[in-house]
């Protein structure tokens, strides 16, 4: 089965963007479309995250479909999830200077853990691809039926994913950037974000059964805006909203995300510029490998490496940024930051491209 470059140049975009939104140089100076809308509504950098989940499944199609058929793989699923789940955990820990008590259990991979999972399950015990996409719109709408039991179910202290994420985790593990105890990454929104790893999938799916480029095209293109125009509606009733996951967020994200792999085919197989895209291809070669070791640089550039400086501690990624703001606007200088670790993390890209190493889980 040929490969669809398109899909790893996908990934190579996302990739280049989660680096980009997660290494500004301050925290206190990021334009907007590099921050995340604060609740209800979408920025560019809402769609990072589920454009990643969305490869997930995108991938899981090409590995799946080499299995030996009636051979369902049950060790090999559980044991990448475990290891996905155990390095995502490390990640939030490291440096591990707080106590177990406190340990944040849930984050980024620790999603992509149990989503692979549980897309894992569905894929191979449904198998038939109608019957996913039912699956995909049935979750989606249980997900809206069991959030609307609360009283107050898109607010943020009374809604249903945080309150199961408290009884089951406890707040002490729990991510605390919204002021009180909530997991973007919880556990109940996990089942939508499911939906989002299926999408990528199917998607994968169909794409290998369109004969041409413009036929790829035309229902990627229809796909997509379907997806937005459902997903506009569905906002009356369940807000978009990525912190909690929502149904609407979904239908939305899963537009953007079959629109911007329109325009991908477009341009590098129809219009066949491919080397003005040939870096996202290589940038996306080593996606999990790359984004762990983006993050362990954050952390320790900001909380590992410190020094004092005339009586003062500081950390060598605010010596970095305060070195570019001596130049450039505050904004400017965190932006130009961001760019760099971007850079950085290419050329670390296509070295390993180059020799054709490959670190997979």
């Amino acid at each position: 089965m040929q490969r669809e470059i398109s899909l790893d140049i996908f990934r190579g975009l996302t990739l280049a963007a989660m680096i980009l939104v997660n290494t500004p140089g301050s925290w206190g100076a990021v334009y907007w479309p590099l921050l995340h809308a604060m609740w209800h509504g979408l920025t560019p950098t809402d769609l990072v995250f589920p454009f990643f989940l969305f490869i997930v499944g995108a991938a899981m199609f090409h590995s799946m479909s080499r299995l030996p058929k009636g051979h369902i793989p049950w060790l090999k699923i559980f044991k990448r999830t475990a290891l996905l789940f155990l390095i995502g955990l490390l990640l939030s820990i490291y440096p591990f200077d707080e106590s177990p008590s406190e340990w944040r259990i849930m984050g980024v991979l620790q999603r992509i853990a149990l989503c692979y999972c549980l897309a894992s399950l569905l894929i191979l015990s449904i198998g038939n691809k109608t019957a996913l996409w039912l699956t995909c719109g049935l979750i989606l709408l249980g997900y809206y039926l069991i959030m609307m039991t609360a009283s107050e179910p898109w607010a943020l202290e009374s809604n249903l994913a945080r309150q199961f994420d408290l009884f089951v985790l406890g707040a002490n593990h729990l991510y605390t950037g919204f002021g009180v105890a909530f997991d973007p990454e919880g556990l109940l929104s996990t089942l939508p974000a499911t939906v989002t790893v299926l999408t990528g999938y199917l998607t994968s799916a169909m794409l290998s059964r369109c004969t041409t480029n413009p036929e790829k095209l035309i229902r990627l293109s229809a796909m997509g805006i379907l997806a937005l125009l459902a997903g506009l509606v569905f906002h009356q009733w369940m807000p978009i909203n990525k912190p909690l996951w929502t149904s609407s967020y979904v239908l939305v994200c899963s537009g953007f995300a079959w629109l911007l792999l329109a325009l991908i085919i477009f341009v590098y197989d129809i219009q066949n510029w491919k080397k003005p895209l040939h870096w996202a291809q290589v940038y996306g070669s080593n996606p999990l490998f790359i984004y762990v070791l983006s993050s362990l640089f954050a952390t320790t550039m900001g909380q590992v490496l410190r020094f004092n400086i005339d009586g003062e501690m500081t950390s060598a990624y605010r010596l970095g940024y305060t070195l570019l703001n001596q130049f450039l606007s505050p904004y400017n200088a965190s932006l130009a930051f961001a760019l760099i670790v971007v850079g950085l993390f290419y050329l670390l890209s296509a070295w390993l491209f180059k020799r054709q190493i490959f670190i997979k889980l």
